[in-house]
């Protein structure tokens, strides 16, 4: 499928794109998945297909290597419309996209090693610490445990950040850092059974992994610059690879609590247009009680107005990298604190819906439960964390904002 964007173009109607139809043509498929997906906690084989043939595992790759190179505005709104059929699948996809971003920054060599032959490579990892290396003619020697290995089941490369030990000791980079990242194998890893044992997105089967004693060559490592990351791929081309990494990292995770929250808000209204609470005057349906009404509508304006925050902040970045212009701290900033937000505004608009959908919101098997645990699942992740609101509101103010906002 070729559809891919102009180097310098935003959508007109994302709505339109290609993949967006693709994805919302697929959510009766996804909930059909649903329940094999959280039972073997993996993309089932038959969805796996149809994503990769349709260019779900393609987003971020360079036209070059046979990708989409698409944009943030469009990539977000994948991320959402497939969350608005399964939580899972819009997470892991998500992680795949980030997970490519960080293999571009490999050496020339090593991204052709993971990418030159044109195919859907599929990624996983972790951006924080958790192995150790040591030295030897060609790369290193690596021994590690890391957590949240989301989509490996599926993946063919895995990511991680180690320390290099020098004499027993940590080697330091000229920034004072200590931490590389290197790829490894599938074959090279080992899953940890036993360690995704959890309330929401059970189907993106994000266990722990480990690698022992693996040589990983030189040409699939790099510096492991920033906290958690900043753009070490800038050198692909194309507006997409020149975007600051609060375009990506961050928004990401919003765009996939929104969808969550829009799918709970469907759901809600089409309870609420059938059920009868139990000692209702008259056998008045949900749908109207006024404090429901309230509550549908707050719900609404909440996800839509946050999503458009986020997606005017997104759009400021990507007019300013493609005009050649250089972003300022201050939009960074408000790109990152509009995710947060979007996370936080959808999280609000979910709590809306569970309260008032009575005692149907707690059952297991109820869509309301469902997304409910998966958004509160996504929402813990570090990148819509409520600590960014002062480390962007420090921005804000003309301070220092620490070596986490760049």
């Amino acid at each position: 499928m070729d559809i891919g964007i102009e180097d310098s173009t935003l959508p007109a109607d994302v709505e339109a794109h290609p993949l967006v139809r693709e994805i919302v043509a697929m959510r009766p498929y996804l909930r059909e998945m649903r329940a094999e997906n959280e039972a073997i906690q993996r993309i089932p084989a038959p969805l796996l297909t149809r994503l990769r043939d349709a260019g779900f595992y393609r987003m971020m790759l360079p036209r070059r290597f046979g990708g989409l190179q698409l944009d943030p505005i469009t990539f977000t709104r994948v991320i959402e419309r497939a969350c608005e059929g399964l939580g899972s699948v819009g997470w892991n996809l998500a992680i795949n996209a980030a997970s490519q971003l960080l293999m571009l920054s490999l050496p020339d060599e090593g991204v052709e090693e993971l990418f030159g032959d044109g195919q859907a490579v599929i990624g996983a990892g972790t951006v924080g610490g958790g192995g150790t290396a040591v030295a030897v003619p060609g790369g290193y020697r690596v021994t590690g445990r890391w957590s949240f290995g989301s989509g490996g089941a599926e993946a063919f490369w895995f990511i991680a950040s180690f320390q290099i030990m020098d004499d027993g000791k940590p080697r330091q980079r000229a920034d004072g850092g200590t931490l590389w990242r290197g790829v490894f194998r599938k074959e090279e890893t080992e899953t940890i059974p036993g360690t995704w044992d959890v309330a929401g997105l059970r189907g993106t089967g994000s266990f722990d992994w480990a690698v022992n004693d693996v040589f990983v060559p030189e040409r699939r490592t790099i510096a492991a610059l920033g906290t958690p990351a900043i753009n070490q791929w800038s050198r692909w081309p194309g507006v997409t690879y020149d975007l600051p990494i609060q375009a990506w990292i961050g928004p990401h995770h919003a765009a996939a609590m929104c969808g969550v929250a829009r799918a709970a808000i469907d759901a809600f209204i089409e309870l609420a247009a059938a059920k009868v609470p139990r000692g209702r005057p008259g056998g008045a349906r949900l749908a109207e009680n006024p404090q429901v009404q309230e509550a549908v509508a707050q719900a609404d304006v909440m996800v839509g107005a946050g999503r458009s925050h986020m997606i005017a902040s997104l759009t400021d970045l990507w007019n300013t990298v493609a005009s050649g212009r250089e972003t300022t701290r201050t939009q960074r900033a408000r790109c990152l604190l509009s995710a947060v937000h979007a996370g936080d505004s959808a999280r609000r608009a979910m709590d809306l819906i569970y309260r008032h959908g009575g005692s149907t919101s707690f059952r297991a098997d109820s869509r309301i439960a469902e997304c409910w645990r998966d958004l509160q699942t996504i929402g813990q992740t570090v990148t819509v964390a409520p600590e960014w609101y002062p480390i962007t509101g420090r921005a804000l103010l003309g301070l220092d904002p620490g070596p986490r906002l760049l």
